[in-house]
């Protein structure tokens, strides 16, 4: 399978699976149903293993979060694109496609979205096997998986005759259908779930995006003219991708192009798109409830109960959804998980920061946690990893207080450098040009007392910065 380049999207926000999943962390890169890995890793390490290294598509704001899980694994990449803005599979696809193409090179692209769990490997291995036999007939291939109850938060696609093995003519692609809808195309045997994964030669799916979509297809292209290229990542240019229209695959070719086909995948399969469907992959006990962490369940069935940080108890409730978390509590009937997404806009529309982030917050450097917050203070623990340090930075509005709880700081003030151990503290004035590093091989971990008119995290002048902020 050397012909093939994995394209692997890791763009999506999965709102429905707040309160874990937000904008700053989203479902992708987290482990959701047990194992060390998170879902974006498990997809990587599924590609096939003599392929070309996996081109990923990823939003900007998540670059550093998707380093460090690459990191993680033994497994190359051929590169990352930065999306500026979000602007759906249409795009992300097209920027890999013109990314993947070199001078007298054609790859064969395996698209796969970086939050779904496929339980056969094997199968997915033969179901490409089947997609590039399409591929190479200068076919849109996309996979289809045979449903088993009438889904409604997946779209589908409408088979017609058969033209190889376990392969189909597309008839039509259909959106979320309602329950009726869904039940009909069960009954028929004619549908397939839309596992949004696709096979192509890059030049075919470029070709048909600008025959059907020329709008995406130039501003992408135009995107990449004026891209920033590092060792890794390509940043596209964020005042023309900012003007691309935001479609779906299926929406700007697969539904318009008259050179489709769909193979079918034989595997249990799920994209993770909602607690009921993390219910429906993970193990469960003899009462059909999945118990995650520090959980007590009595008298009840069919639960999904998920504790990240204290006891959750449950008494008599059958097909609920408990999800806990540092700053929020989500309880829902599993039957109305799908209106999580509406749950968070209205959050997002009171201006709410939990829709947006969690109180545990990532940085390339390591990590904080909100402890405490009032009108004039705000408290941190802050965890920098061995070897890394803030920005050079300053602060108009607000002075710090560092305190060393483990680990060594170096600590820089104004140019003044200071070693600074267990037990120990510092004072940051307002507007004095400072930085906090670990020099040492453990993380480093410390209370910071901010006190100031204003305490935003957008109060922060960077001089300069190891992890190309601005």
């Amino acid at each position: 399978m050397d012909q093939i380049t994995p394209v692997i999207l890791c763009g999506g926000s999965g709102t429905r699976m707040w309160p874990v999943s937000r904008t700053d962390y989203p479902k992708q890169f987290l482990n959701l149903v047990g194992g060390e890995l998170s879902i974006f890793q498990t997809t990587l390490l599924r590609m096939p293993k003599d392929c070309q290294p996996a081109i990923l598509v990823c939003n900007e704001h998540h670059r550093h979060i998707l380093s460090e899980q690459i990191d993680q694994l033994d497994v190359p990449v051929g590169g990352v694109v930065l999306e500026t803005a979000s602007k759906n599979t249409a795009a992300a696809i097209t920027l890999a496609a013109l990314s993947a193409i070199k001078e007298g090179e054609d790859p064969i692209l395996l698209v796969v979205p970086s939050d779904q769990i496929v339980k056969d490997k094997t199968e997915f291995l033969r179901c490409v096997q089947r997609g590039i036999k399409q591929a190479m007939q200068d076919k849109l291939v996309a996979m289809g998986v045979q449903p088993n109850h009438p889904e409604t938060g997946y779209g589908y696609i409408q088979r017609g005759e058969e033209i190889a093995e376990d392969t189909f003519v597309i008839n039509r692609f259909v959106e979320k259908p309602d329950y009726q809808s869904a039940k009909e195309f069960i009954n028929s045997g004619d549908y397939f779930w839309n596992s949004g994964i696709f096979m192509f030669k890059a030049s075919v799916f470029l070709d048909e995006m600008s025959r059907y979509s020329a709008d995406i297809f130039q501003i992408c292209k135009k995107s990449l003219k004026k891209k920033q290229k590092g060792s890794l990542f390509i940043s596209v240019d964020k005042t023309t991708f900012e003007q691309c229209p935001s479609d779906s695959i299926d929406y700007a070719v697969m539904e318009k192009t008259s050179c489709a086909s769909v193979v079918a995948l034989h595997s249990p399969w799920s994209d993770i798109g909602s607690w009921s469907s993390v219910w429906d992959v993970a193990e469960k006990d003899q009462d059909g409830n999945c118990l995650q962490g520090d959980v007590i369940c009595q008298n009840g069935k069919n639960n999904f109960v998920h504790s990240s940080h204290r006891l959750v108890s449950l008494v008599g409730m059958d097909n609920a959804v408990v999800v806990e978390t540092s700053d929020a509590v989500l309880v829902v009937n599993k039957c109305h998980d799908q209106d999580i997404k509406a749950l968070v806009s209205e959050l997002k529309g009171k201006q709410r920061k939990e829709h947006d982030v969690h109180r545990e917050v990532h940085r390339p450097w390591g990590k904080f946690d909100a402890i405490d917050n009032g009108s004039r203070y705000q408290v941190k623990h802050l965890t920098v990893e061995p070897g890394k340090r803030l920005s050079v930075q300053m602060h108009h509005h607000r002075a710090e207080h560092w305190i060393i709880v483990s680990g060594t700081a170096k600590v820089t003030i104004d140019k003044k450098e200071t070693l600074l151990t267990e037990n120990q503290s510092v004072y940051i004035p307002i507007g004095a040009v400072h930085c906090l590093e670990n020099p040492g091989s453990i993380p480093l971990e410390l209370i910071e007392v901010q006190t100031g008119s204003y305490l935003g995290e957008d109060d922060i002048v960077r001089f300069s910065d190891d992890y190309g902020r601005t």
